[in-house]
């Protein structure tokens, strides 16, 4: 069977969804026949002349879809649906994203992912009962804008003691995620500043919130220090996002030698550095290294956290840090506007977890796990690859990076990789600027998977890609 349709390279729709429209009014008008089997990814892509991962995401978006289904050790068949109750003329309304899979394979090495198995499920419903009795009436009104006062408490003492952080109570705003926190950081600084410098690659989620709120974005390479300072000053950006702690996603710690740059580019610009500390409890190598804003004394560094990776993703509790001049900022032109997005009930549980012990001890807890099943990745990589790789971003975090020295390119490698039943992911979606032509790096989470699953995904690797 052979595909031929016309494939507008200059179009505004990507190529892989020209395809799977091509293929599913083929499927819809039965000129391609329930049973009939799909050509393999390769093939088309060859015939076509596009990449295999435009005819992957076309087919995978179909498979998504019900047009076709999956066979196993077979390929891709048209199923038996009733098509012609379709509207053909009608576009889709969902669309795959370039960068999501739709099958998770047995093995997942996904960052940001965490194990459910460490969450304190019974010191969570001990304390949700009883904020429902101590705070009954205070769940029947709206709560503060920066969010429930004791919880802030809390944060600020937790972060003084683990972090170095200095702040008060009154300098913490709750918000639901990084992502809405920093959504409200880009509108506070807009009004005096339009350009914002990211380490380049960096979190896409963090560059994305800003590029919303139209700021332009100064892409600022890295070297093994962290981002390059003589870049940043001639970017002529006032404000910068960087993650020191464990830089994402490659991984480097930004010693205190180029922190200290950092501030005196802060304060010779009169700008802002936002620090994003968003694994920073987790460090195997060395003492912990105290928080960028621990040693700025002239309020220019803009504190965000969150408790996704070290307590529960879907709670959706982050947290600001403003320094006093954006504080007074906030109140004089925003905590009237907006309501806190943090429901109180997990705001109250989460403060009398943190204020009774329960946290301290949880952490000790998930740390030496993840510690753990941080050493067995090592070692099963060591073991299995040897010096067939090069591991970085190795001494901190939730995941690391891997660079394989084959000949295959990034796309190559997670194919290669699902067809053992392992999912690894990319970082070319990190760029701000064009990915340089170098060997893929692949970012290895493991904060959900088993030690011995872990060792077993990397079996399969090995087998994937040596």
């Amino acid at each position: 069977m052979k595909f031929t349709p016309l494939l507008n390279r200059k179009d505004d729709m990507p190529l892989y969804h020209q395809l799977y429209e091509y293929i599913k009014k083929e499927i819809v008008s039965s000129r391609v026949e329930v049973n009939d089997k799909l050509p393999s990814i390769r093939s088309l892509a060859d015939y076509l002349n596009v990449s295999r991962n435009t005819v992957d995401m076309a087919y995978q978006q179909l498979l998504a879809e019900g047009y076709v289904e999956s066979r196993p050790k077979s390929g891709l068949y048209v199923t038996n649906t009733q098509f012609d109750l379709l509207q053909t003329d009608k576009k889709p309304t969902v669309f795959l994203h370039p960068h999501s899979e739709t099958k998770l394979c047995t093995y997942d090495f996904r960052y940001g992912k965490v194990d459910s198995r460490l969450f304190p499920l019974n010191e969570w419903k001990k304390r949700y009962n009883e904020s429902l009795q101590t705070y009954r009436e205070a769940l029947f009104t709206y709560q503060e804008s920066q969010g429930e006062e004791s919880l802030r408490e809390e944060i600020a003492t937790y972060l003084y003691q683990s972090r170095g952080v200095v702040c008060s109570k009154h300098q913490i705003i709750i918000g639901a995620g990084t992502q809405q926190s920093l959504s409200l950081l880009a509108q506070m600084l807009k009004q005096s500043i339009r350009d914002i410098a990211f380490e380049n690659p960096c979190y896409d989620g963090a560059s994305f919130v800003f590029k919303q709120h139209g700021f332009s974005l100064k892409p600022v390479s890295l070297n093994n220090k962290g981002i390059n300072i003589q870049e940043l000053y001639d970017s002529l950006a006032r404000a910068v996002y960087v993650t020191p702690s464990h830089q994402f996603p490659y991984g480097m710690i930004m010693p205190v030698s180029r922190r200290i740059e950092l501030l005196k580019w802060a304060n010779d610009r009169n700008g802002f550095i936002i620090e994003d500390d968003y694994d920073g409890e987790f460090r195997y190598k060395g003492s912990p290294i105290p928080s960028l804003q621990s040693l700025d004394t002239k309020g220019r560094v803009i504190y965000t956290g969150t408790f996704s990776k070290s307590f529960m993703p879907s709670l959706r509790i982050s947290y600001l840090v403003l320094p006093e001049v954006l504080l007074k900022e906030y109140h004089e032109r925003f905590s009237f506007l907006y309501e806190q997005a943090v429901p109180t009930l997990h705001q109250q549980t989460l403060g009398l977890i943190m204020k009774n012990g329960e946290w301290s001890k949880h952490l000790r807890r998930v740390r030496t796990a993840y510690q753990l099943k941080h050493g067995t990745l090592l070692a099963a990589l060591q073991k299995g690859f040897n010096k067939n790789i090069t591991v970085s971003g190795e001494s901190a975090g939730l995941h690391i990076l891997v660079r394989v020295h084959n000949d295959m390119n990034e796309q190559q490698l997670i194919n290669a990789a699902r067809k053992q039943d392992v999912s690894v992911y990319g970082t070319s979606r990190y760029w701000l600027t064009e990915v340089p032509k170098q060997k893929p790096h692949i970012l290895l989470g493991f904060g959900s998977l088993g030690r011995e699953e872990i060792e077993e995904g990397i079996k399969r690797l090995k087998k994937a890609w040596l």
